[in-house]
């Protein structure tokens, strides 16, 4: 996938984000993203390429501001430890459809920079997400396919959204 320009992407963002907001009940609602772990399904190849930090500290934010029917729609944007032991920033918007007892399926857009992927050039991707809602936390989940020259290593990576309002 062809780096877009930043322009290209806010505009994306902005039609994503008037789309769901029209006819949607507000939720207006910050959780506090705590990163994480991942899981690198060739261990082998990604320890070669020093790639194999399983573990992944860091922080961020979402803000839920939509929810239409079983969809919620989100902002996110963090900054993370990543696999390549360098510093990930990332900014996306997304939605998850809850598909019963809070568990949530969906996908976000994100522009992701690190020196790790995509030799270093920020980059657009789309990103699928599972996530189960437990009320003052969510457990999500992320697959990161190998694509060349932007990954490497298919990898899983795992991160808790703390909800305090639901404290």
């Amino acid at each position: 996938m062809p780096a877009a320009r930043p322009r290209h992407f806010a505009r994306l963002c902005a039609a994503v984000l008037a789309a769901a907001a029209s006819g949607a009940a507000r939720a207006d609602e910050f959780g506090m993203n705590v990163y994480g772990l991942s899981y690198h399904f060739n261990r082998a190849n990604a320890q070669a390429m020093g790639v194999d930090n399983s573990v992944n500290p860091g922080l961020g934010f979402r803000y839920r501001f939509a929810d239409w029917k079983r969809w919620q729609f989100f902002a996110d944007a963090g900054a993370y430890y990543d696999s390549g032991r360098n510093t990930a920033t990332y900014a996306g918007a997304g939605a998850l459809w809850d598909f019963g007892s809070g568990f949530q399926a969906g996908a976000a857009l994100a522009v992701l920079h690190s020196d790790t992927y995509n030799r270093g050039q920020a980059f657009i991707a789309p990103l699928p997400l599972l996530a189960w809602d437990l009320g003052p936390l969510t457990l999500n989940l992320t697959f990161f396919p190998k694509i060349s020259r932007f990954n490497d290593v298919a990898t899983l990576g795992f991160w808790v959204t703390l909800w305090p309002g639901r404290w």
